[in-house]
């Protein structure tokens, strides 16, 4: 478990599930009070409760935790982690707060598309008392004092219940998944964008973070990366990439493995990140097989796609 100074008031730790690092940040925010932005998964949360301990954290003293999504790799610890902090609340889109309530449908459709060794890896969700949460519409501010604030920026498109976070001090963006995966050691891209992706929500989500002008993007897949406006423009031309390729793939009546293929051959970022990604024992499986299948049902159901 390390952890990481990025700013005077944020900092990394790497909550390492499974002894993989590098791979999921937890974000910890320093005002008056403490907010943590990701908790990783419920294996995790050991981890993250040393870095709070290392940071001089009390468990009081954390007043909110904001969860861009709840996909187990980025909320699936929340429930556990709560029960840990006796003050705070649960910041989450409208969408996702009945599934932290009740998290057994959750658990059960992460096991069905993660497959079982991953699914072990993360650990399942625990549920979170429904008044700790905090159901938050996009705009909504909370301040955490010394001019530390997070504003809610809803940004759909990875999932139908995403919503990323703007430090309005430090000028950055907390994008969970809808910037994509960051893989900071070889400065790359990488979609992350299972079925049910929608391309025109997160087009429209990549515009709204923008539009912010940030500064930096503090990415869940991982850590900090600046050039963020030109990072987020070259993510919405990516994503048009896969899903142009996907489209001309079904109307050539190609397989999976072809446009899958054809992807990987025309993306620059990825054939950069393919060594890397294949060697990923979650990664391999994720970016590119979910992602293109992603690419694949969304140019089946809503593009101009001639066969069917």
């Amino acid at each position: 478990m390390n952890v990481t100074r990025l700013e005077e008031h944020i900092f990394l730790v790497d909550v390492s599930p499974g002894g993989l690092e590098n791979f999921i940040a937890s974000y910890v925010l320093k005002g008056k009070q403490v907010a943590i932005v990701e908790t990783g998964p419920t294996s995790s949360v050991p981890n993250l409760l040393s870095g709070l301990e290392k940071l001089n954290v009390r468990p009081e003293d954390v007043a909110y935790v904001a969860v861009t999504h709840i996909h187990l790799d980025h909320g699936g610890g929340v429930g556990t982690l709560m029960r840990n902090l006796p003050k705070a609340k649960v910041i989450v889109h409208p969408a996702a707060a009945p599934h932290l309530v009740n998290p057994e449908k959750l658990w059960q459709q992460s096991s069905e598309v993660l497959g079982k060794e991953i699914t072990e890896l993360y650990g399942a969700p625990e549920p979170v008392p429904a008044e700790r949460i905090i159901a938050a519409a996009d705009g909504m501010t909370v301040d955490i004092g010394n001019n530390v604030r997070l504003r809610v920026v809803e940004t759909l498109g990875h999932a139908s219940h995403h919503q990323s976070y703007y430090e309005t001090f430090s000028g950055g963006i907390f994008p969970g998944d809808a910037a994509g995966i960051y893989l900071k050691d070889i400065d790359v891209v990488v979609p992350t964008i299972p079925p049910p992706f929608r391309l025109d929500a997160s087009l429209a989500s990549l515009e709204k973070l923008i539009g912010l002008n940030p500064k930096a993007l503090y990415y869940s897949h991982f850590g900090k990366a600046i050039g963020a406006v030109e990072k987020l423009r070259a993510y919405a031309n990516q994503l048009k990439l896969w899903v142009s390729i996907a489209e001309q793939g079904l109307r050539d009546k190609q397989g999976f493995e072809a446009v899958r293929d054809k992807i990987l051959e025309s993306d620059e970022s990825v054939r950069k990140a393919v060594k890397y990604v294949k060697a990923h024992p979650v990664l391999c499986g994720v970016v590119f097989d979910h992602s293109v299948q992603g690419a694949l049902k969304f140019a089946e159901k809503y593009g101009n796609v001639s066969a069917k």
